[in-house]
């Protein structure tokens, strides 16, 4: 069953309109389960301002989408790829730290999700992707 704090993560689409402006673009799809994501993304002195993404995915990707569009903003592009990596050793291992900044994707990131991983992860990936991190 999916919970509540999912249903709200996804439901806070502040971010979720392409605006046809950006210095990086992407779309990516997830070969598994047919998420698929295009995101926006303007940086500017090698820093994030703004995340702009539209999905046809499922709740987990799309609460992922959510939460990673506000969380990234002002966030250094070199930091970006460590942390991501930090954020995946989740689905390979236990007790593993998520950065601060990061904290709240405890709410998508835990075993009764793992099976949802590769669709929580999609975002994740096609801001690698676009960055060409």
């Amino acid at each position: 069953m999916i919970s509540e704090e999912i249903f709200k993560l996804a439901s806070n689409t502040s971010n979720a309109q392409l605006k046809n402006k950006y210095s990086h673009r992407v779309s990516l799809k997830n070969p598994v389960c047919g998420d698929s994501i295009t995101l926006e993304i303007i940086v500017n002195k090698k820093k994030i301002n703004s995340m702009k993404y539209e999905t046809d995915s499922c709740i987990y990707c799309e609460a992922s989408a959510s939460l990673l569009s506000r969380k990234i903003k002002n966030v250094n592009i070199k930091d970006i790829k460590n942390d991501f990596i930090s954020l995946k050793k989740i689905s390979k291992q236990k007790n593993v730290n998520i950065p601060k900044k990061y904290a709240d994707f405890k709410k998508l990131l835990n075993s009764d999700n793992l099976n949802r991983f590769k669709c929580i992860f999609l975002p994740f990936d096609a801001v690698i992707k676009a960055l060409k991190l």
